[in-house]
């Protein structure tokens, strides 16, 4: 396997590999990421923030969707982002959202903006924290890292985000999206 940096887009090369998508950090990891066969040529985008724009990266994806966004989150208070989910749902793309269960009772959560919306929202309340963050855009794309989707983690805090376009892995991220969806209960304020 190896890497190409070009700009801020890296390419990965290779038929076989251990997809870890915050870079090296799984070199020191205990357990193991599952494999994924990867078409060579997958496309890597990683951004840094503060400095770079994550949040007009993800809207970019989002308004380029066609067909879904799925989206599992843990804090989610971004105005442009929840504007740009509520647009591709105005636009006939099926938004689906899992969030963590702070979001019932969260000053202000992307929640009640996006179940206004008539977006499906669900509380992904089985687990002590649903830390997952975490976009699949038509099965092709797979947006994840760091980065909770607020105003602080692109302006105040150190974080990361990874941008993969590819189908064989947004598929690994799907199945997991899929088990947390079946024990996902409907969003209502408390």
């Amino acid at each position: 396997m190896s890497w190409v940096r070009v700009g801020q887009r890296c390419f990965l090369s290779g038929v076989l590999a251990l997809v870890c998508v915050q870079v090296a950090l799984a070199q020191n990891a205990v357990a193991q990421p599952a494999a994924v066969s990867l078409v060579p040529q997958t496309h890597i985008r990683v951004y840094f923030t503060p400095g770079d724009s994550a949040e007009l990266a993800i809207v970019e994806q989002l308004l380029g969707a066609k067909d879904s966004i799925l989206v599992q989150a843990y804090s989610f208070t971004n105005p442009a982002i929840a504007s740009a989910l509520a647009d591709a749902h105005s636009r006939g793309v099926n938004v689906v959202m899992l969030l963590d269960k702070s979001h019932r009772t969260q000053k202000y959560s992307a929640a009640d903006f996006t179940a206004n919306a008539g977006i499906n929202t669900l509380i992904d309340d089985r687990h002590a924290i649903a830390h997952n963050k975490i976009m699949i855009i038509d099965g092709q794309v797979v947006i994840t890292g760091s980065y909770n989707f607020t105003k602080a983690a692109e302006k105040s805090n150190a974080e990361n985000l990874v941008i993969i376009e590819s189908g064989s892995v947004a598929e690994k991220y799907l199945n997991n999206w899929q088990k947390h969806r079946r024990h996902s209960q409907p969003y209502q304020r408390h």
